[in-house]
C-alpha cells in the first residue's frame, strides 16, 4: 500500500466515523419575517452573530463630510473642497499628465450631424473607444454646449448614440428609443460624447461572444478591489481621461459641458462632478437614496436565512460611507443647476435644496417624482426608513417605481432648453 492509498483511507474512515459538524436547523420551520431585524437577546446587547456586530457597526457610522442644513453660507466652499479632497483620496486616480492623444478612429456622416469614434489610452495596454456626435452647425467659430453621455447598466454608448453597431458601419437606429439619450441631444444643436461603462459594450469580455445579454462586472469589480482600486475609481478615471480631451475641443462651449447620467452611470456623473469645478450643469436620471441606510435597513432575510445585499459589488468603494452618500453628494455641485429625474425620499432632496440656499442658487435644483408617487400622499414621509426590509418593500418606501426607469428626455430637454436659451424642436 502506498504511502498516498493510506492516505487517503484513513481520511475515509475518520468522514465516516466523526460526527457531522454541519449546524443543523432548529424544530420547526424557518420565519424569515423573525428574522427580518437584527437584535440581541443578551441583556448586555452585545451581539454573537458577526452579521449583528457589523450591523452595530454601520449604524454608528457618522460620515464625516455629511452637509448640514445649518451650515453657514461662509462655511459653504471649504465643505465643497473636504467632499473634494475626500472624492479624491476615494477615487485613486493615477498620475495621468503626458497621456497620448486620443485618435479618430471613424467618422460617418448621419442626418444633420456625424458620428466619430474615437480611442482613448489612459493606461499602458488599454484602448478605450468612445463616440461623439457633432452636430453640422458646430465650429471653431460657432461653438456648442457639449452633453458627456454616461450609460446605465448593461447599456452601450452605440445605445445613447442610436447606432446598431460599433464599427458605425450599420445605418443608426430609424425611430431612436427613449433611452437614446445622446442622439436626442445633437438633434437638438448639442454636441454628445460618449462612453461605455467598465466592463460594458466593446468593453466587456467574453460573455456576449458566449451568447449571455448580460456584462460581468462581478469579476472585475473584484480584482480592481484587490488591487486596492475599485470600479468607479475605474470607470470614473477612464471618463475623466476622455472629459480631459473634450475640454479642448474647438467645437465645445468650455463653459456649457453638462455631464448626463443614467442609472449606473450617475455614480461616474457624481464623481467627475465633485471634481471638475468647471462643469456647468447635471442631469441625474435616476432615483436617489442614501446607500448607507439601504444597507442599515435591508435585512429581511431569504426563506433560506440569507440576507440580501443592498447592491453589487461593483458599487463598493472602501472607506465611502465615513465620508459621505449620495445627498451629500449632490448637494455639494451647489451652485450648478442638477435636475434629478426619478425621484426617491423628499427628506433627501428638502438637504440638497437647502445646500441650493445655502450657495444662493435655490432655483438651481430641480426634481420629480415618479407619476406614481407624484401625489404626495403616495409617498413616504419620515426621517429614518424602518429596519427590515426587502429589496421591493424598500423601493415602495423610497418612492421608487423600478417599471418606469428610462431616460425623462421630456423632462430634461425643456430644462436644458431652459438653461442654455438655445435648441430647436
Amino acid at each position: 500500500m502506498t504511502i498516498q492509498t493510506a492516505g487517503f483511507l484513513s481520511l475515509l474512515f475518520m468522514a465516516i466515523c466523526l460526527p457531522s459538524l454541519s449546524f443543523s436547523s432548529p424544530q420547526g420551520k424557518f420565519q424569515a419575517a423573525d428574522w427580518a431585524v437584527l437584535h440581541s437577546s443578551r441583556n448586555d446587547q452585545r451581539h454573537v452573530s458577526s452579521r449583528g456586530v457589523v450591523q452595530t457597526m454601520l449604524e454608528n457610522i457618522q460620515p464625516s463630510c455629511a452637509f448640514s442644513p445649518d451650515m453657514r453660507p461662509e462655511d459653504f466652499p471649504a465643505w465643497q473642497k473636504k467632499v473634494r479632497e475626500a472624492m479624491k483620496k476615494l477615487m485613486k486616480f493615477p498620475l495621468h499628465d503626458n497621456l497620448p492623444a486620443p485618435v479618430l478612429v471613424k467618422s460617418v456622416q448621419r442626418e444633420h450631424y456625424r458620428v466619430e469614434k474615437w480611442e482613448a489610452y489612459p493606461l499602458p495596454g488599454a484602448a478605450v473607444p468612445f463616440l461623439v456626435l457633432v452636430p453640422d452647425t458646430a465650429s471653431e467659430k460657432n461653438p456648442v454646449p457639449v452633453l458627456f453621455c454616461i450609460p446605465g447598466s448593461d447599456q452601450t454608448k452605440e445605445e445613447l448614440a442610436a447606432e446598431t453597431s460599433p464599427d458605425l458601419a450599420q445605418p443608426p437606429v430609424p425611430q431612436p428609443g427613449s433611452n437614446a439619450m445622446a442622439c436626442h441631444y445633437v438633434k437638438q444643436g448639442w454636441a454628445a460624447v460618449v462612453v461605455d461603462n467598465a466592463g460594458t459594450g466593446e468593453e466587456g469580455d467574453a460573455e456576449h461572444a458566449a451568447g449571455r445579454s448580460s456584462h460581468d462586472y462581478e469579476n472585475l469589480a473584484r480584482f480592481l478591489l484587490e488591487m486596492d482600486w475599485s470600479w468607479l475609481g475605474y470607470t470614473s478615471y477612464m471618463d475623466q481621461c476622455v472629459l480631459d480631451w473634450v475640454k479642448t475641443r474647438p467645437w465645445v462651449q468650455k463653459n456649457r459641458i453638462i455631464l448626463s447620467g443614467f442609472s449606473l452611470g450617475t455614480e461616474p456623473m457624481m464623481v467627475l462632478g465633485v471634481l471638475n469645478p468647471d462643469i456647468f450643469a447635471f442631469v441625474y436620471n435616476d432615483f436617489l437614496c442614501r446607500t448607507l441606510e439601504r444597507a442599515k435597513v435591508m435585512t429581511m432575510p431569504s426563506s433560506r436565512g440569507v440576507r440580501s445585499a443592498p447592491n453589487s459589488i461593483r458599487h463598493l468603494i472602501p472607506g465611502f460611507w465615513k465620508q459621505f452618500d449620495f445627498p451629500d453628494i449632490v448637494a455639494a455641485l451647489a451652485p450648478r443647476p442638477v435636475i434629478c429625474t426619478e425621484g426617491g425620499l423628499d427628506r433627501d432632496f428638502q438637504l440638497i435644496s437647502a445646500a441650493y440656499r445655502t450657495a444662493g442658487a435655490p432655483d438651481h435644483f430641480q426634481y420629480r417624482h415618479q407619476p406614481r408617487f407624484a401625489d404626495p400622499a403616495q409617498r413616504w414621509h419620515g426621517e429614518h426608513l424602518p429596519a427590515g426590509l426587502d429589496r421591493d418593500a424598500f423601493f415602495r418606501l423610497a418612492n421608487v417605481d423600478p417599471s418606469n426607469h428610462f431616460f425623462k428626455k421630456d423632462l430634461v430637454i425643456p430644462w436644458l432648453k431652459g438653461l442654455l436659451g438655445r435648441g430647436q424642436q
